[in-house]
């Protein structure tokens, strides 16, 4: 049992990561500037497995084992950096897409440093940082019920982080990881989450990714 802090983890995309977690029998914390608003939003999912999920603030979610950002993307670095010494010598799991919507479509926007995950390993020099969780349609995350069988992107410039998070990403329902390779694919695995929600958005659907052949 690993216990995840999810910083930002009121919203959709972390709400459903923080269910298949706790419903995998990992203890997690959803992590919010409202204390309050965590709490509340902890007690009405349904996670129905064995791990706790109870809310807290960020800096509650910073002292589990492994630390999940799900934040907005324009705030994801200020938040990690204000919390630099709490997430030293820690894993830390980027699911940040930064992303603008323009009419029907989604379009990927590129940070100085190529990607978000790219910014927040910059930001956090004694951390580690695995990137995952881009592809996956939130609402069907949350609800234990979708159906839904995706694949999950994993990529790091550490062997040892990524395998860590695949092996906890194969044990949530519904899952599988599958392991790419380093950092460099940061900007291509996050930029292809606008087309996966600009496909979605045409066809009024909640498709994700699947890799054949493997």
């Amino acid at each position: 049992m690993t216990t995840v802090g999810i910083l930002g983890g009121t919203g959709p995309a972390g709400r459903g990561v923080a269910v298949r977690l706790a419903n995998a029998g990992h203890d997690v914390v959803i992590g919010s500037r409202d204390k309050e608003r965590a709490e509340a939003i902890a007690g009405a999912l349904d996670a129905r497995g064995t791990g706790e999920l109870r809310g807290g603030t960020n800096e509650d979610a910073c002292n589990c084992e492994l630390v999940v950002v799900a934040t907005p993307w324009d705030s994801a670095v200020a938040t990690v950096v204000s919390l630099r010494e709490q997430l030293a010598n820690k894993t830390v799991v980027s699911m940040v897409n930064a992303l603008a919507r323009e009419g029907r479509e989604m379009i990927p926007l590129y940070p100085p440093r190529g990607s978000m995950a790219g910014q927040i390993a910059h930001a956090l020099h004694d951390s580690v940082v695995v990137g995952a969780f881009h592809h996956l349609p939130a609402s069907m995350m949350e609800d234990l019920d979708s159906g839904l069988e995706a694949d999950v992107v994993v990529f790091s410039d550490d062997a040892a982080a990524r395998t860590q998070v695949a092996a906890l990403i194969d044990e949530m329902a519904g899952l599988r990881a599958v392991i790419a390779g380093s950092m460099s694919l940061a900007s291509a695995v996050e930029a292809f989450t606008a087309v996966c929600i600009s496909i979605n958005i045409r066809h009024k659907a909640h498709s994700y990714v699947k890799m054949a052949g493997l």
